[in-house]
């Protein structure tokens, strides 16, 4: 009983009373119109062939009877002659083709209404609970008037016969509608079914089984579009897994070494150089958790609308200075080349984030990249966009990560994998929030590309040609 509910009765019944309505119009009007037709074709008939009789009546008026009898079978009706008397004008039988002078027609109307107009007439007439097409014509006010009669039985049988016919049909039809749409509404209800299990378990956080639907339709493009959302959600969870696994281990292993220093601390014995070399780790530590929670705290921002930015003109070309010479003790300090060489590029943005950006890049960069590489800070103009890249020889990102490496908590595996997985997709964030974007540009060099609308005083300065030039110290 299950499949005879919901969405498959509705689309049964809709179907049912699609064709019902349709029968119903076939049987109101064609029904009605096919009778009208042969009724009128019969009058027709009898109006046409009543003048050529009357205009053939022999002038000998007694062969008439048997001039009536041999022309009733050509005519195809029954013909009556009248002898006209007056006054008043009456009607008397005076031939017959039944050559029976039967009195159910000695007063008929549509005779007397010929005679009255002394010209043709016609219509229909009932005669002992039977209707009859006629058709007369007067021949003057002396007579005779000559009448044609025709049962219309056989024709009103016919459409009897086709209204039997047409009912047992959308009987048949109805029937058959019915079954046709509880097996179709059955089919696409399982399908539904299907897909609701589906998302009842992906609601419940089963993302192991895929969601199949071979058809092409509306459904099978939901399944397909339902698929999508469980591949994505089961990446966005088994990163949560991991995000949550790497931010317990970024959180614990300061925490026991803050912890650690602190009970050696403690010792009153330790000299000052060692003393100080532990507070300088512990402080290490601190600015490790400080990034995570500031990390957190932007995405929190991000997804509750809260981060605001204050776009102005910047000089791209003094913040990768800034930038520069922020990270050349690290860079130094691993044998890593940065290499500046400016180019004026005045871009729209926020400087702190610009700035954020800048930092998250670099140390992306600073990570990834064996010593004694290279690392550059390029900016340029492209059209509308004033660039700033940060390029590295480093392995690079696998084109199977490529597409994932902006994700929330979507870390490369790798022995050189490393944080929570955030910075990248804060980076993209804050640039989309600017009206820019962060790309990845693979090849013999990787650049991640801050792209941002280059400012209004960009047309007087001079543009970058060819491949991006690197921003100088």
């Amino acid at each position: 009983m299950t499949q005879l509910r919901g969405v498959g009765v509705r689309l049964s019944l809709a179907l049912l009373l699609v064709v019902a309505a349709a029968l119903g119009t076939v049987y109101v009007v064609v029904v009605p119109s096919l009778r009208t037709r042969l009724v009128d074709a019969k009058l027709s008939q009898l109006a046409r062939a009543a003048p050529s009789v009357a205009s053939q009546l022999p002038t000998n008026r007694f062969t008439w009877q048997d001039y009536v009898t041999v022309a009733s079978a050509s005519a195809n009706a029954r013909i009556i002659v009248y002898d006209v008397f007056s006054p008043p004008p009456t009607l008397s039988i005076y031939a017959d083709s039944r050559e029976v002078k039967s009195a159910d027609v000695s007063d008929d109307a549509v005779a007397l209404r010929a005679l009255s107009a002394l010209g043709h007439a016609g219509g229909i007439v009932t005669r002992g609970g039977e209707r009859y097409a006629e058709a007369a014509v007067a021949g003057g006010p002396g007579g005779p008037v000559v009448l044609l009669t025709a049962p219309l039985h056989d024709s009103l049988a016919n459409v009897a016969l086709v209204r039997r016919r047409l009912l047992w049909s959308g009987f048949a039809a109805l029937v058959g509608a019915l079954a046709l749409g509880i097996a179709g509404a059955s089919h696409f209800a399982r399908r539904i079914r299907r897909l609701e299990r589906a998302a009842d378990r992906i609601a419940g956080g089963d993302f192991g089984d895929t969601v199949h639907d071979p058809a092409s339709d509306e459904v099978g493009e939901l399944a397909r579009a339902f698929e999508r959302m469980r591949a994505r959600l089961a990446r966005l969870d088994h990163a949560r897994g991991e995000f949550i696994a790497n931010a317990s281990h970024e959180l614990r292993t300061p925490l026991f070494s803050l912890a650690g220093f602190l009970e050696l601390l403690d010792d009153e014995e330790l000299d000052e150089p060692t003393r100080l070399e532990f507070i300088s780790t512990m402080r290490g530590q601190v600015d490790r958790l400080t990034k995570l929670a500031t990390d957190l705290l932007d995405l929190s921002r991000l997804d509750a609308g809260r981060l605001r930015v204050d776009l102005q003109e910047l000089d791209l070309n003094l913040l990768a200075r800034t930038l520069v010479d922020e990270f050349r003790p690290r860079a130094a300090g691993r044998s890593l080349a940065l290499v500046p060489r400016p180019d004026p590029a005045p871009a729209l943005g926020d400087e702190q984030r610009v700035l954020q950006i800048g930092r998250i890049l670099l140390e992306n960069a600073l990570t990834h990249t064996p010593a004694a590489t290279g690392i550059e800070v390029r900016v340029d103009l492209r059209g509308e966009h004033a660039l700033l890249a940060i390029a590295d020889q480093g392995p690079g990102v696998p084109a199977a990560h490529a597409a994932h490496v902006f994700e929330r908590f979507y870390r490369v595996d790798g022995p050189v994998a490393s944080g929570s997985g955030l910075g990248l997709a804060i980076a993209r964030e804050l640039a989309e929030l600017m009206g820019g974007s962060v790309l990845l540009e693979p090849g013999s060099w990787q650049v991640f590309t801050l792209r941002l609308p280059a400012g209004s005083s960009a047309d007087a300065q001079p543009r970058g040609a060819g491949r991006l030039a690197a921003a100088t110290s």
